[in-house]
C-alpha cells in the first residue's frame, strides 16, 4: 500500500484527517477494509469514507459495547476491522468487550478512540479520556499507540492494518505539524522516535505533547544553551525500553509529557521500568494530576497544567537548576 501524504496533506492538518485518509487508500484498495462507527463518522472525519465505501461501514449508533463486539466478529472472519468511537467512551463504556471479546480473544480489531486527552475543551471531564493508557495497559495482548504528528499517523494507521494482533490507537482534534524529516528518522510500531538530539536532559513525550517539548527544546536551546533531547514514545506498550536505557545512560534528566493522567500512563510505565533497572538521576511526570480538570480548550487546559512551551521550559530549568 502506498502512502499518502501528498503535497496537500504534508501541510498541518489534524491527525484524523491523514487516518481517514490513509483508510480510504486502504478500503480503495482491500474490500475487506470495514470501519465500524457509534454515530461518529463526523467527529471522525469519516463522512468522505462513508460515501465512497458505504457497503464498508458499519453504523450502530450511540452504543460502544456493541460498536466493539460487532468488529470483534467482523475480524474473526478475516475483515480488516477500525472500529472508531470517543476515546472517552470507548475505553470506559466498552472496555469489557475490549478485554473479552478484542484481546482475550485475539480478534485483531484496530481500536480507534478520537478526540482523545482533553480534545473535548469545554464540554469537560465526562468527556475527557484521561484513564486510556491506564485501563488499556493492564489489558494483555494489546498494543497502545498515540501518534504525535501526520506522518506517525499515516505510518501507524499502514502498520495496524498489516497487523495481526489487537491495537489501540488515540486520535485528538488539532493541526499538528511534522516534526522531523522521515527519510532519516522511521516509525516503526514498538519502537520511539528521537525528534531531536541532546544530553542535558530528555523530553519522553507522547502524542500531541510532542510539539511542545519540542518547541520547549528549542527555546532552551537558543535562550540558555541547553541540548535538550525530545523523544516520540508513541507506543505506550509495548514500551520501548531500549531507548529509556539509552537516555538514562546519555541524559542528566528525563521528563515524561502526557495528555492523560499522571497516574498510570507514559510517565508511571517510564518510572516503572527505570527504578527497577537503579534509574537513579532527576525524574519528573508532567501531565494532569488526579482532580478534575479546569474548564476550557485544550491549550488552555495544556497551559494550565504546564504542558505548553512555557510550562515545560520552566520545569527543565527547574530541574537542572537543582542540579546544579
Amino acid at each position: 500500500m502506498g502512502n499518502v501524504l501528498t503535497d496537500e496533506l504534508q501541510a498541518t492538518k489534524p491527525n484524523l484527517e491523514v487516518f481517514s485518509a490513509t483508510l480510504q487508500n486502504l478500503a480503495a484498495q482491500d474490500h475487506d477494509v470495514v470501519v465500524v462507527t457509534s454515530d461518529s463518522r463526523g467527529s471522525g472525519k469519516l463522512v468522505p469514507f462513508g460515501k465512497k465505501y458505504p457497503a464498508q461501514m458499519v453504523e450502530v449508533g450511540i452504543a460502544e459495547q456493541n460498536l466493539v463486539g460487532i468488529a470483534a466478529g467482523l475480524a474473526s472472519t478475516g475483515k480488516k476491522a477500525f472500529a472508531v468511537s470517543p476515546a472517552c467512551f470507548l475505553t470506559a463504556r466498552a472496555l469489557e468487550q475490549i478485554k473479552n471479546d478484542v484481546a482475550y480473544s485475539d480478534n485483531p480489531v484496530r481500536l480507534i478512540g478520537i478526540s482523545a486527552g482533553v480534545s473535548y475543551g469545554a464540554l469537560g471531564s465526562t468527556h475527557h479520556s484521561l484513564h486510556d493508557f491506564a485501563a488499556l495497559r493492564a489489558i494483555n495482548n494489546l498494543m497502545i499507540l498515540a501518534p504525535a504528528d501526520n506522518y506517525e499517523t499515516e505510518q501507524a494507521i499502514l502498520q495496524a492494518y498489516r497487523l495481526d494482533q489487537p491495537i489501540y490507537l488515540r486520535f485528538g482534534k488539532k493541526p499538528m505539524p511534522l516534526l522531523t524529516n522521515e527519510s532519516s528518522n522511521r516509525f516503526n510500531l514498538g519502537k520511539a522516535r528521537i525528534i531531536k538530539k541532546g544530553q542535558d536532559l530528555v523530553f519522553i513525550a507522547t502524542g500531541e505533547t510532542v510539539y511542545p517539548a519540542l518547541a520547549a527544546a528549542q527555546r532552551l536551546k537558543k535562550e540558555q544553551g541547553l541540548d535538550i533531547a525530545v523523544v516520540s514514545m508513541h507506543t505506550i506498550k509495548p514500551l520501548d525500553t531500549e531507548i529509556l536505557q539509552y537516555f538514562a545512560t546519555h541524559a542528566g534528566a528525563m521528563v515524561t509529557v502526557e495528555e492523560h493522567s499522571v497516574n498510570g500512563g507514559l510517565g508511571e510505565a517510564c518510572a516503572s521500568f527505570l527504578l527497577q533497572h537503579h534509574y537513579r538521576k532527576p525524574f519528573k511526570i508532567v501531565g494532569i494530576p488526579d482532580e478534575y480538570t479546569v474548564t476550557g480548550s485544550q491549550v488552555e487546559i495544556f497551559n494550565h497544567y504546564g504542558i505548553s512551551e512555557a510550562g515545560l521550559t520552566n520545569t527543565a530549568l527547574t530541574i537542572l537548576g537543582k542540579m546544579i
